[in-house]
């Protein structure tokens, strides 16, 4: 009789122990599973973060070039003081259709040609040098969102000129430059929208100081372009 009640709590004891194991391996195989499943979401984490970086890098012209900037602000003060240096020769009065009208029409368009090249040139190089194209699809996006409100813009310029509202020229043209790079900066670096904003904000004040009107241009498009183009250059081109 002894027997069976000693084989009998052996038994108990022996159930326990297979209940505690098979309870023990479940807790492990489930913290192993927890575990793959954090791993594996960390993978799909920094998956996201992977592809996130690569769409920005396909949805913005990152090849702009800093120092394109800083000569295109120079060029915009040399055309400036030469202007200036003209409408002292002619105390102040420049006759519409005169050689002299023509001569600052000239050297408006040559700084926005030379602009507009050296800008090309640095951002073809930059381009090269990070293995990137510089004609696509991205550039193209850029460039119409630039043009379009720089054209309208211009177009509204000419028409002043026409109607003879001459003293509203350079607070049209820094307003209208500004919201085209506010407009352009979705497809390219941000530090391009707060310069838009600046001249936007210097085209205000110079609509409020009529007779300062190239003092405000050189100012807009001369000093803020190499003050940014600066930050912009040491802040991406330089390495």
């Amino acid at each position: 009789m002894p027997i069976p009640g000693w084989w009998g709590n052996q038994t108990k004891y022996f159930s326990i122990l297979k209940i505690s194991s098979l309870f023990l391996c479940h807790i492990n195989n489930y913290i192993l599973l927890c575990n793959s499943k954090y791993f594996k979401m960390d993978n799909y984490l920094k998956d996201i973060q992977d592809i996130k970086k690569m769409m920005d890098k396909s949805s913005q012209f990152i090849s702009l070039s800093g120092l394109s900037g800083v000569l295109a602000g120079v060029y915009a003060l040399a055309g400036a003081f030469f202007i200036k240096y003209i409408d002292a020769l002619q105390d102040g009065y420049v006759i519409v259709g005169s050689y002299y009208f023509k001569l600052i029409l000239g050297v408006a368009l040559a700084v926005l040609v030379m602009s507009i090249a050296t800008g090309f040139y640095f951002s073809a190089r930059k381009a090269k040098k990070e293995g990137e194209t510089v004609w696509n699809s991205t550039t193209k996006r850029l460039l119409t969102n630039f043009m379009i409100p720089l054209a309208t813009g211009g177009i509204f310029s000419l028409l002043l000129i026409q109607n003879r509202y001459y003293g509203l020229i350079a607070p049209v043209t820094l307003i209208f430059y500004g919201m085209a790079c506010v407009n352009a900066s979705r497809h390219t670096l941000r530090d391009v929208r707060y310069l838009g904003l600046t001249i936007i904000a210097i085209g205000l004040m110079a609509t409020c100081f009529m007779g300062y009107g190239l003092e405000f241009w050189a100012l807009g498009f001369g000093v803020c372009h190499i003050l940014y183009g600066s930050v912009m250059y040491f802040k991406y081109d330089r390495k």
